[in-house]
């Protein structure tokens, strides 16, 4: 059973379609103890990290998803959402994260290009052998931000992109936890069959 967290700034409408399109049934709630519920969670979230995190903290989801990334159990995080998931973000001026990948996730600098960046880019894959890569190819992804991810470990680097002179983390995981800054659910088969990878693979961990 998956779950998708509404903490009131998510894309839970295209995310809920996309999991319906593969064939699953989600489930919407705010509620940790519904959540607890699930097999696995979803993270989406479109808006700013710090009315972000101040709103899962309000429903106490942020102790909430953080202890059930520690327990192993399966989260993927989408656009905001895997921003969240970082240690803090300088959007707003400092703002801590949930700490569960390591890394600050800072504005693009303008030199010369759009920002936000919108649009499709290419993925270069850094660990190809990453089961949400299972039978993906390198290609195209849609990406809606102004701000990405420094990362504080090449080992959580499963696929990345550039714009702004800047290489920026498309994809990162740490155990169980995964994410993604582009839509999984707005880029074709490539996004799609990541998010499938997530749902049957169960992040990389067993369910019963």
């Amino acid at each position: 059973m998956i779950g998708i967290i509404d903490y009131g700034m998510g894309n839970l409408h295209s995310v809920t379609k996309a999991l319906e399109r593969i064939g699953h049934d989600p489930f919407l709630s705010e509620d940790p103890a519904e959540l607890e519920k699930a097999d696995m969670l979803i993270l989406p979230g479109v808006g700013s990290f710090r009315d972000g995190m101040a709103e899962l903290e309000k429903r106490g989801l942020d102790s909430f998803v953080t202890k059930w990334a520690e327990d192993g159990k399966p989260l993927l995080g989408i656009c905001l959402g895997m921003q969240l998931l970082f240690d803090e973000s300088e959007e707003n001026g400092s703002t801590k994260g949930l700490g569960l990948l390591p890394g600050k996730v800072v504005r693009f600098r303008e030199n010369g290009v759009k920002v936000p960046h919108m649009g499709w880019n290419k993925l270069t894959f850094k660990q190809p052998a990453h089961p949400v890569l299972y039978q993906v190819e390198e290609g195209h992804v849609y990406f809606v931000h102004s701000y990405y991810v420094e990362a504080g470990s090449e080992d959580v680097l499963v696929a990345v992109t550039d714009y702004a002179d800047a290489e920026v983390p498309a994809v990162a995981a740490s155990g169980s936890v995964w994410a993604t800054q582009f839509h999984p659910e707005k880029s074709s088969s490539v996004g799609m069959s990541m998010l499938k990878n997530f749902v049957e693979q169960k992040g990389g961990v067993e369910v019963d």
